[in-house]
């Protein structure tokens, strides 16, 4: 068979639209060459592991791997001569190996790993996923999903509910150590994939791999849930309390891992897990600090973001006008305003609760516009305003966005009104927005309305309101409020010009 496997000839990358980078490298036709691998086999191994792998990252990032399969190509070709498959030797055995042969190179094995935060860490170099990724594949390919110890989410046979500003793609379970508790616990999240959003399942996940450490190291004698006992788990609690360091607070992560477990008793029979947990083992939720920025906060982080790239300056000031969350922003879709009267009404689908309706400002309107613009002039009909720019299908990343401002904040070195550096305070933005609105005494339904909340809690009296009705007893509030949010942004000419570039504005 050919040993040339051209990117832009894989089936998952045909009719994806491109940036104007990704056409300038794939004009040059790059490929895989599987003629460095040894033996028929393994090429083969290999080949089905690139097809595989095109349909799980996007173009750029396949095409940025070849580095690291040249590595794994010229590793495999001293230590793979004599072996049929690459699942003929043991993982930790091939890690190992490459770890000897990349020492032997001059290759670096370690590297210095910084978050957008300055945090700083000593990890493996990527070389290692790589071929632990292309071992997984191998090894694992013929064997059931629900059998294997890593899922992949789009192979198992369920629909399941995925956040769609941050993609989990599997769900790991290696982290688990007792083999029996690991294949009882898989049967739990099963069942729990099929009825609660994906990123409660990672915390029960979180959870239980937090109580099989503590198992293995208090009372390696238990190998099954069936074995745990009220007694254990209360040591387990006073643990949390006095002892654990990697939270300051398990009010969540008890509560998912007794979700958890009472699956698990479901699932496998064990009754016992339905009665460890008691109602008063749950501690209360911790009370958030309200904070909202002030006035001179936003200004100062205004100035900075208008100065980013044009689409995530747009993101930004959309963000704080509409007063969402930042997961109801990215994935505003390109046919959310509709105009109703002399009122342009725009439809928020919240991922967190449900669909809602409310006017806004013609600024903020002539911006979305703009934004929607932006994003069809370069990428076609999309569903989303804000896309992943290496899969268009999908809304931006919330990592790639925090990143994006975070950087900007520690480059520029912006901070708050106490002297620290800004994170990433998206919903401060959101708080902004309500204490302004209840700064212009509107009534507490009319703020919810115009957060998105579908109730109200501690309030005497309920009125119902119609879009019509809403938009024509927020006019004022709402023009005050855009002007409010115009005039931080005011007086930086250039800079502001050229995220709303007129716009009608």
């Amino acid at each position: 068979m050919e040993n040339r496997i051209y990117i832009k000839e894989l089936a998952h990358y045909r009719g994806i639209p491109l940036t104007e980078n990704q056409k300038k490298y794939v004009a040059k036709e790059p490929y895989y060459d599987l003629s460095e691998l040894p033996s028929g086999n393994i090429k083969e191994e290999v080949r089905a592991f690139l097809q595989d792998r095109s349909k799980k990252v996007d173009m750029a990032t396949f095409y940025g791997e070849r580095t690291r399969y040249k590595k794994i190509c010229r590793f495999l070709s001293r230590y793979a001569k004599n072996i049929n498959s690459l699942a003929d030797i043991e993982k930790d055995v091939w890690m190992k190996k490459l770890k000897v042969w990349m020492f032997q190179e001059g290759i670096e094995i370690t590297k210095k790993s910084e978050t957008v935060y300055g945090t700083v860490a000593l990890v493996k170099t990527r070389e290692f996923g790589y071929l632990n990724a292309m071992l997984d594949f191998v090894c694992r390919q013929e064997m059931p999903e629900r059998e294997k110890d890593i899922w992949q989410l789009e192979k198992l046979d369920i629909p399941y509910k995925d956040n769609l500003i941050k993609s989990s793609k599997t769900v790991n379970f290696t982290g688990i150590s007792q083999k029996e508790i690991r294949e009882e616990v898989k049967k739990g999240i099963y069942l729990n994939l099929q009825g609660e959003a994906i990123a409660c399942v990672q915390k029960e996940m979180t959870a239980i791999r937090r109580l099989s450490k503590y198992l293995k190291e208090r009372h390696p004698q238990i190998q099954s849930c069936r074995e745990l006992e009220r007694e254990i788990i209360e040591e387990y609690l006073t643990y949390l309390k006095t002892e654990a360091t990697e939270t300051k607070h398990f009010h969540a992560d008890i509560n998912r891992l007794r979700a958890v477990l009472e699956s698990i008793g479901h699932t496998c029979g064990y009754q016992n897990l339905c009665t460890l947990f008691l109602t008063r083992d749950i501690p209360p939720t911790p009370k958030a600090e309200f904070r909202a920025y002030s006035d001179e906060e936003l200004i100062r982080l205004n100035a900075a973001i208008v100065k980013m790239d044009e689409q995530t300056a747009r993101l930004m000031v959309i963000h704080q006008m509409l007063g969402t969350r930042i997961s109801d922003t990215l994935t505003l879709e390109t046919n959310c305003l509709y105009e109703k009267g002399s009122d342009t009404i725009i439809r928020i689908r919240q991922m967190k609760t449900s669909t809602y309706e409310k006017p806004v400002s013609a600024e903020l309107a002539a911006l979305i516009k703009k934004a929607i613009t932006y994003t069809q002039e370069r990428f076609g009909e999309t569903q989303y305003i804000f896309v992943n720019e290496n899969n268009p299908n999908k809304p931006m990343q919330y990592g790639m966005i925090q990143s994006r401002v975070v950087r900007m904040i520690r480059e520029q070195d912006i901070r708050d009104d106490h002297g620290n550096l800004f994170g990433f305070g998206s919903h401060l933005y959101r708080h902004y927005y309500g204490v302004k609105l209840t700064e212009m005494h509107l009534d507490d339904w009319t703020i919810a309305k115009l957060l998105g909340h579908s109730n109200l809690k501690n309030v005497k009296f309920y009125r119902k309101m119609s879009n019509q009705i809403l938009a024509d007893d927020t006019r004022k509030a709402r023009q005050k409020l855009s002007d409010i949010l115009l005039k931080n942004l005011d007086g930086w000419g250039d800079e502001y010009e050229q995220i709303r570039q007129d716009g009608g504005m």
